[in-house]
């Protein structure tokens, strides 16, 4: 797994326009996108239609196309969340055009009690609580949006933040307790 200052590094030389920088990033990061994604679908209907290679493979595609001065590995993940979760909001919401609703995607908030069965949350639940908890306080649904889609750990999302690891405890601990409330 490459560093944390080398992919920065890779980022800041691809957003300067070095090829290069870009060829050798896409591998450091791919795996750890679709790593993501694979956690994502964890708890996903058997009956799926988009596979986490696909996920990736579109979410790539346009985060090479988005002209951003990346700040860090850390910035380059939290765009990645934002991504994934329209994308995936979007194939949700096309699934269920055409199925009324029998197709939506389910998830779950936390990733050690994921379901082996079909018992996760929707995904156009999970994105419509996210969008409210976002109305009332922007900064919470943030955090859930970097740590659920964008998978960063704790410490990266300090560094994303620029919050205290007790102010970051407090705010996750309370937009868990709501987005659960929302979803039950």
């Amino acid at each position: 797994m490459a560093s944390n200052a080398e992919i920065t590094g890779l980022l800041n030389q691809w957003s300067h326009g070095d090829a290069d920088a870009g060829n050798l990033l896409a591998p450091l990061v791919y795996d750890e996108l679709h790593r993501i994604a694979q956690r994502l679908f964890r708890s996903e209907r058997k009956a799926r239609t988009l596979q986490p290679t696909a996920l990736v493979h579109e979410c790539y595609v346009k985060l090479i196309g988005v002209d951003v001065s990346w700040q860090d590995r850390a910035h380059f993940f939290s765009l990645a969340a934002r991504m994934m979760r329209r994308l995936l909001v979007n194939h949700a919401n096309a699934r269920g055009a055409a199925k009324r609703g029998g197709g939506a995607i389910r998830v779950t908030l936390d990733e050690s009690r994921a379901p082996e069965d079909d018992a996760g949350t929707d995904l156009l639940a999970l994105d419509e609580a996210l969008t409210k908890l976002a109305e009332i306080d922007k900064r919470k649904a943030d955090l859930i949006q970097l740590q659920y889609f964008g998978g960063l750990t704790f410490r990266e999302m300090e560094e994303v933040t620029g919050l205290s690891s007790s102010t970051l405890d407090r705010e996750l601990r309370f937009a868990r307790a709501w987005m659960k409330s929302q979803l039950t």
